[in-house]
């Protein structure tokens, strides 16, 4: 199976209404608003859309509305992060019908699983669904590391396609790439290593604090695929201290903190989170409003 994802892809919010019911336009703006900015790719429902704070039926509902903002305009990656192998399918098959472009596929929740445990679940779940799928690994959120030999054993899945690497191992691209080669493509997944990534041979990036810096985003990206690095290292320098929020247990509530700094989204989060207090949201708002004041000056685009 052949696609072309490259670019800059987001981890997009899902918003809450004060009553934390979905606030469905909220949402569908802060989609659209990051397509007009230029991104390539949309991730909806993933880490920082938190997605195992939704019903199923909301999950559904979210999809839809997210397929009708978008337009076709780019792709929508939905993920796929559920309980077990059997509601994995069941939501894949939905997605499929809703109309996702593709799957960002994550292991089984709460439970750790052996290798082949993992394999089997990724290939049951692909098995059923003509969707592409990106899968998943972020061992420091998720207590689940998706192992080289995991991904030699997927590789030759047809509607495997990606891999989406959030460990802070930057070794990780290499050792993948000489393992399968141009099998599945790699995506960045993790923002503070995210310019090692594409260095090293990632098509894409996921990612967080993109919801809101867009612009600097897709300025870092572009001086990469142009091979600016003087750029991209002037702008990842700026960014850094914001792209490691990403890499925190608590970056779901800072990055809608930095959105709602930067006029972009509300920090509404469903329990168990809850928004970020005392001296921990000071510091995310000075953070955000340091690099607003900051921002370096971008080269447009080739």
């Amino acid at each position: 199976m052949h696609v072309s994802w490259s670019g800059v892809f987001p981890a997009v919010t899902t918003q809450f209404a004060p009553d934390m019911s979905i606030d469905f336009s909220a949402t569908q703006k802060v989609q659209d608003a990051l397509v007009r900015d230029g991104v390539h790719g949309l991730i909806v429902m993933g880490t920082v859309g938190e997605n195992n704070s939704l019903e199923p039926a909301e999950k559904r509902e979210v999809l839809k509305a997210a397929v009708e903002a978008v337009a076709k305009r780019v792709p929508i990656l939905v993920g796929t992060s559920e309980l077990d192998t059997k509601r994995a399918i069941e939501f894949a098959r939905d997605a499929e019908e809703i109309g996702a472009d593709g799957l960002m596929l994550l292991p089984a929740m709460v439970y750790v699983p052996t290798e082949a445990e993992l394999v089997a679940h990724f290939k049951a779940v692909a098995k059923e669904t003509s969707l592409p799928v990106m899968l998943y690994n972020n061992p420091p959120a998720y207590r689940v590391s998706v192992g080289i030999e995991a991904i030699r054993q997927l590789a030759d899945i047809p509607n495997i396609v990606c891999l989406k690497e959030s460990a802070p191992d930057t070794r990780r691209f290499t050792d993948l790439y000489n393992a399968v080669g141009d099998k599945i493509m790699l995506f960045a997944g993790l923002d503070d290593v995210a310019l090692e990534g594409l260095i090293l041979g990632a098509k894409g990036w996921v990612s967080g604090l993109t919801n809101a810096f867009p612009k600097e985003s897709l300025a870092l990206y572009d001086a990469v695929v142009r091979n600016d690095l003087d750029t991209a290292r002037a702008i990842y320098r700026w960014f850094m201290p914001l792209l490691h929020l990403d890499a925190e247990h608590d970056l779901v509530q800072s990055i809608k903190l930095a959105e709602q700094v930067m006029g972009r989204g509300s920090e509404r989060v469903r329990p168990p989170r809850y928004p970020l207090t005392g001296a921990r949201r000071a510091e995310v708002i000075a953070m955000v409003e340091q690099a607003a004041a900051t921002r370096p000056k971008l080269k447009a685009a080739a």
